[in-house]
């Protein structure tokens, strides 16, 4: 069985970090994508980075880039997302998700089948 458990939200001010991390079971991790998404109430989820376990590519959306950064470390089956310079316009529930898919870093939530639960993060002015 696919699971995806995320962690590390939480509160924080503006211009403060935090660290998410997916972890993955049930299936071969390196054959996945990973990625994370994210909504904000009354908007449409939307992607924010993905990354590819087997060739390590990586795509942010343009109102991250520079901020936030994704990393996987297949050892532990788990994906990060380090988010620096936190603005209000961040809070949002963020999802992992996976698609089994060897390459590319597309970021596209429908392209996506397992989903974890969210977790929330907020950022206060």
């Amino acid at each position: 069985e696919v699971q995806l458990v995320e962690s590390g939200g939480g509160l924080v001010q503006a211009g403060g970090s935090l660290r998410l991390s997916c972890a993955a079971s049930g299936f071969t991790f390196d054959d996945y994508a990973i990625g994370w998404f994210r909504q904000a109430p009354g908007k449409e989820r939307e992607g924010v980075s993905c990354i590819s376990s087997s060739d390590g590519s990586t795509y942010y959306a343009d109102s991250v880039k520079g901020r936030f950064t994704i990393s996987s470390d297949n050892a532990k089956n788990t994906v990060y997302l380090q988010m620096n310079s936190l603005k209000p316009e961040d809070t949002a529930v963020y999802y992992c998700a996976a698609v089994q898919r060897t390459y590319g870093s597309s970021c596209h939530a429908y392209e996506y089948d397992y989903w974890g639960q969210g977790t929330q993060v907020t950022v206060s002015s």
